[in-house]
């Protein structure tokens, strides 16, 4: 009734309702994601009011497809809630922020896990699919040998597709090895490479290239590793759990 009540006021139909399922309308679907915002903003003025005076430094650790687009509204709010808190936020690769993490110059850190590990390490608190990415109208991805923007050796990302190529006899080169987003952004652009790239994060210029000729990569998982619970750190993985809570 109350579902109802509120399509009437809104003029909207928000469920698609079917014998068996309920499933949402594209208003439906807006409407949600604004009513995650909301719950989101009435946490964080709840928490600002009664959650514990923090004070202190946390530091974190996060590759920087993550670091630049992610993190930022995560910190943000972060400071809204904490602004006595100080985030050192370190941008690097998750072999890299491991070992940062392990001598003690981290407090946590978001590692890229390969979709063939067994175990992971820390909590997962995010997994999607890697897609083919190219710039729009891109030829580059019917050359061969197939050109390639990767990161660095060690990237999950870079073991998930050699994998893939290697298992469906795709000739590839490695036209372009840059750690950072960018670079590999910079190399699509330009129209020399493809590169694998998470679902969410293709965006105009740059496109989904589907090809009978290129194979599935696979789904690969964000992880959280902490070096010890406190306050602070408490407080911060709640909001990057929370933040990736909101992309599902």
């Amino acid at each position: 009734m109350q579902i109802k009540q509120l399509e009437r006021n809104l003029g909207k139909t928000l469920f698609v309702r079917e014998p068996r399922q309920v499933t949402l309308t594209t208003e439906g679907e807006i409407l949600l994601d604004y009513a995650r915002r909301l719950l989101r903003l009435n946490e964080e003025a709840v928490q600002h009011f009664i959650a514990p005076e923090l004070e202190g430094r946390v530091g974190i650790g996060t590759s920087d497809d993550v670091g630049t687009r992610i993190l930022p509204e995560v910190l943000a709010q972060f400071a809204r809630s904490y602004p006595a808190v100080l985030v050192n936020v370190v941008v690097g690769s998750s072999k890299q922020n491991i070992a940062r993490l392990d001598a003690g110059k981290l407090d946590m850190v978001l590692v890229t896990v390969a979709d063939e590990a067994r175990e992971v390490r820390g909590e997962v608190v995010h997994q999607e699919p890697l897609v083919w990415a190219g710039r729009e109208e891109s030829s580059a991805f019917q050359r061969s040998p197939l050109p390639l923007a990767l990161a660095h050796e060690g990237c999950a990302w870079r073991r998930m597709t050699l994998r893939a190529l290697d298992r469906a006899g795709v000739p590839y080169r490695i036209a372009y090895t840059c750690e950072h987003c960018s670079g590999q952004e910079a190399a699509m652009m330009a129209d020399l490479a493809v590169a694998p790239f998470p679902e969410s994060l293709v965006r105009a210029p740059l496109k989904q290239v589907v090809s009978e000729h290129l194979p599935e990569i696979g789904s690969y998982r964000l992880a959280l590793v902490r070096r010890g619970s406190n306050p602070l750190n408490d407080a911060l993985a709640t909001h990057v759990k929370e933040a990736f809570q909101g992309l599902a």
